[in-house]
């Protein structure tokens, strides 16, 4: 075994650990004792992640200790003078109330007020309680889709949005400094801990209320068949009481996944990016007529939708389909009210569909994109404050924020806004999916797609490694025999245009992202995730969209031209 991973094994095994968790390391396989001890846990797109168990590599009472001992450092740095206050909370997973308690032990005994959720709320939440309570910092323990085995720490600054360069780095730093358990102060304090709970859920419920933009749309169409599911999650806690509270009446909640449970029985994965997540909801949805199916995962900031398409059929829109629908909706919606002055934005990722660039650009709106992540999209909010009005946002992998009080993907919110939605279309004697097919008319058919390839443990890391080094070293000079054109490079942070044979500097913090354009249209990228043990590709192609009875046709073609795109590049 290497001499490093060795060391922190006896570390662990000779210092001032609980026996139980002695126990465990003894029993490990040496593949599996490199797996847990080969690195620390690092802060990356969405906080702390990995697999709960035994090690520095894994989500446990040690390493959730030190974490939070690092943060209370170094907010006590950051603020010498100041009472600080934090607010904790936590999703259903397995551990997750035991890690919360765990963190709020850990400020309280370094003098650090807690607000801390009784019981289990949606991560948007937490969000939207460090803005109002007027606190320093906010952790929430969750792993959001994750599998089963993980759990999650993200960390939350003062404007309610997930840390950011150079927090982050500083945090590690801090937490890199403590040497010995002995350094982190489980020794919780009772009387610098607070129970927060409804009233805290009311005037969040309140705040997305008045982000409502059809409220005649929706009197009018209140009685839309809404089917939902929070998938064993913690949006069963809130988005049925938002829907009747935005005037909905016939909302269908899918029973056997209602009941918050880490085990997620119903699931492979409690995913709404997953077609088989979305089963049961979608069986409702056939039994009762529906209008739209909604689907939160775990934590309740990401979800996927599911809408009849023009031939009836049950269909389930992607990340990218919903995204533009919901800006898109927003953007006319401001526009109809005559307040797009050409101050107004909206912010996306570099992975997320460009219809979304092209809907705003039509519409006087300008439109931002940034590195993977919503610690970026509210990053770039906080530095526009004050210049511009942020309209919408999101990203392809299912998270959408609308207005700028909860600085985190919102899924609680979103449901709200796409239910009025489906009603706003229905007033208009449509469904969602000719809103869709309409806006393919307009603005042109983008497609989409995602490739992932998962890697795990430290052999798994390094491939993947290894695989975005041979991409970068080695470009492709075509791709289905179309010429590569121009490749942005986002860990050089240097834009290259082979046709024009020049370099331009790429102004976005430095992040392992490759893009790749084609003379012919294509837009490939390819980013380790920061979440998850996998590397994931994704494809972009589009055309015109002449008339909607074109619509499968167009479709099969930019789906042939996909896959042979997939198929050039071995993926």
């Amino acid at each position: 075994m290497d001499t490093t991973i060795q060391h922190k094994v006896n570390t662990w095994l000779t210092g001032n650990y609980d026996q139980a968790t002695k126990e465990a390391i003894k029993q490990l396989a040496e593949k599996d004792l490199t797996d847990a001890f080969y690195k620390d846990l690092e802060f990356g797109t969405g906080g702390l992640r990995g697999i709960m168990g035994v090690g520095t590599n894994r989500m446990n009472r040690y390493t959730i200790g030190a974490a939070t001992q690092g943060l209370a450092n170094y907010l006590k740095k950051n603020f010498p003078s100041e009472t600080i206050k934090v607010a904790v909370a936590h999703d259903s997973r397995n551990n997750s109330p035991e890690f919360a308690r765990i963190v709020a032990d850990v400020f309280s005994a370094n003098g650090i007020f807690v607000y801390f959720f009784k019981e289990l709320r949606p991560t948007p939440e937490l969000s939207f309680a460090i803005r109002h309570l007027g606190c320093k910092s906010g952790v929430v323990l969750t792993a959001s889709h994750n599998p089963k085995e993980y759990n999650g720490y993200k960390a939350y600054w003062t404007d309610g949005a997930q840390v950011t360069p150079p927090h982050d780095e500083n945090i590690i730093a801090e937490v890199n400094a403590i040497q010995s358990v002995e350094a982190i102060n489980f020794n919780r304090l009772e009387g610098n801990v607070a129970y927060i709970g409804e009233e805290i859920d009311n005037l969040y419920l309140d705040q997305i209320c008045e982000l409502s933009v059809s409220r005649e749309a929706i009197r009018k169409q209140a009685g839309i068949k809404i089917v939902y599911s929070s998938i064993h999650g913690t949006g069963i806690t809130l988005v049925p009481k938002l829907l009747k509270k935005m005037g909905f009446t016939n909302v269908f909640v899918v029973e056997e996944q209602a009941t918050p449970d880490g085990n997620f029985p119903t699931v492979v994965y409690p995913n709404p990016e997953e077609k088989e997540a979305m089963t049961l909801a979608l069986r409702k949805a056939k039994e009762i007529d529906a209008d739209i199916v909604m689907a939160t995962d775990p934590d309740a900031d990401r979800v996927g939708i599911g809408v009849k398409n023009h031939k009836g059929e049950w269909v389930l829109l992607n990340g990218n389909q919903t995204g533009a629908l919901l800006i898109g909706y927003m953007i006319q919606a401001w526009k109809e009210a005559g307040k797009i002055n050409g101050k107004q934005n909206v912010i996306k990722t570099i992975v997320t569909t460009e219809l979304i660039d092209k809907i705003a650009a039509e519409n006087g709106v300008k439109c931002y994109n940034t590195l993977t992540g919503f610690k970026y999209i509210s990053s770039l909010i906080r530095e526009l404050e004050g210049k511009e009005q942020f309209i919408a946002g999101g990203e392809e992998s299912y998270g959408y924020m609308i207005g700028d009080a909860v600085r985190d993907k919102d899924a609680v919110a979103s449901c709200g806004l796409i239910a009025e939605m489906v009603a706003y279309a229905k007033d208009k004697g449509m469904t969602l999916f000719e809103m869709l097919l309409d806006t393919y008319l307009t603005y042109g058919f983008y497609l989409e797609h995602l490739v992932s390839i998962t890697k795990k443990g430290k052999d798994g890391a390094e491939e993947i490694k290894a695989m975005m080094r041979n991409w970068r070293q080695n470009p492709p000079k075509t791709i289905n025999g179309s010429q590569v054109v121009r490749l942005l490079d986002y860990e050089l942070l240097v834009e290259t245009d082979f046709v024009k044979g020049t370099k331009t500097p790429i102004l976005q913090p430095k992040s392992d992202v490759l893009q790749f354009y084609t003379a012919d249209g294509v837009k490939i990228s390819a980013r380790p995730s920061g979440t998850e043990p996998k590397i994931k590709f994704y494809f972009s192609v589009a055309t015109k969209l002449a008339t909607k009875t074109d619509f499968d046709k167009t479709e099969t073609a930019l789906r042939a031209k996909i896959d042979a795109v997939c198929k050039d590049l071995g993926l």
